[in-house]
């Protein structure tokens, strides 16, 4: 049962976000839930995520036991780049969802793990046992999967941290005139309009940091650009490209009239690198090229 003082630092924050800060195994998202559900009192009084804290408050959070999953195994291949009694690292392919969420109650990475583990942590709920991060389901490569809630939770402690490598490949549209690496810092929150889209701001959202380098230019397909994740935002990367005048390949959402010639966002999660939450040995895995980038003329970086 977790117990927090308000200090003068946190005095006026949220208390969702305050607790994440806190307890950086739990997403923001399940926090909420959590709070909503009266899990969380201040001063011995439920609250709401949105409340404003004041100084020398004392918070309680009791969390409740990991919740057995619902859902049904489906026997979908996976391909797992590793696997010991802790987590799995899957090479994830375009067009699977990690996670049952609205318009997707099956056929996901979940569904397939439940057929091939026997446990797997409980930590993030019903809906996603195990997962510790997630890829956008047209987003292929290296994902990482916890087994159980220690492993869960040291996993998550690393991510919220920023100690995680986390390096992409991107085909992008067109050729750079001008520099060919850099770095993007700014905030990104979700757009004034479309709200389906993120967007860079330039009051308010989150801070981001991408940084980049044209690796080879590809002639009549575009530039392929190696991009190094130091935050993890929401589409960080396909509102970064485009922010850059280079925008995914293939990216509907963010591209939309060069989007038909590709089938996918054409993203890849190339490298994935943490600390063994059982060993402390440091790991890093490399996820290979999938078939889309193949046969329009990727090669490995060097």
């Amino acid at each position: 049962m977790p117990e927090f003082r308000v200090d003068a630092r946190a005095a006026g924050d949220r208390l969702d976000r305050f607790l994440t800060s806190q307890l950086p195994h739990l997403s923001r998202s399940r926090l909420q839930a959590l709070i909503k559900q009266g899990h969380a009192t201040i001063e011995g009084k439920p609250a709401k995520p949105s409340e404003k804290l004041h100084k020398g408050e004392t918070i309680v959070l009791t969390e409740p036991p990991a919740e057995p999953t619902l859902l049904e195994p489906e026997d979908i291949p996976l391909d797992i780049l590793f696997e010991d009694a802790d987590l799995l690292v899957i090479n994830k392919p375009p067009g699977l969802v990690v996670h049952p969420a609205a318009g997707h109650a099956r056929h996901t990475l979940v569904h397939a793990l439940l057929s091939h583990c026997t446990s797997l942590s409980g930590i993030g709920g019903q809906q996603r046992p195990g997962i510790v991060h997630r890829l956008d389901k047209d987003t292929s490569g290296c994902l990482v999967v916890a087994k159980n809630d220690t492993a869960h939770a040291h996993l998550s402690r690393q991510f919220a941290g920023r100690s995680v490598t986390k390096i992409y490949l991107a085909l992008v549209q067109g050729y750079f005139a001008g520099s060919r690496s850099g770095a993007i810092e700014n905030n990104i929150g979700r757009h004034p309009v479309d709200r389906k889209k993120m967007a860079v701001l330039d009051r308010g959202g989150r801070t981001s940091r991408t940084t980049w380098r044209v690796v080879s230019e590809l002639p009549g397909v575009g530039s392929l650009v190696e991009c190094i994740l130091h935050t993890g935002r929401t589409h960080q990367i396909r509102v970064h490209l485009k922010h850059l005048g280079h925008p995914l390949l293939g990216d509907a959402l963010y591209a939309p009239r060069m989007a038909s010639h590709y089938k996918r966002q054409m993203l890849h999660a190339w490298q994935l690198g943490f600390t063994h939450p059982r060993t402390g040995k440091p790991m890093h895995f490399c996820s290979p090229l999938p078939e889309d980038f193949v046969l329009v003329g990727v090669r490995v970086p060097t």
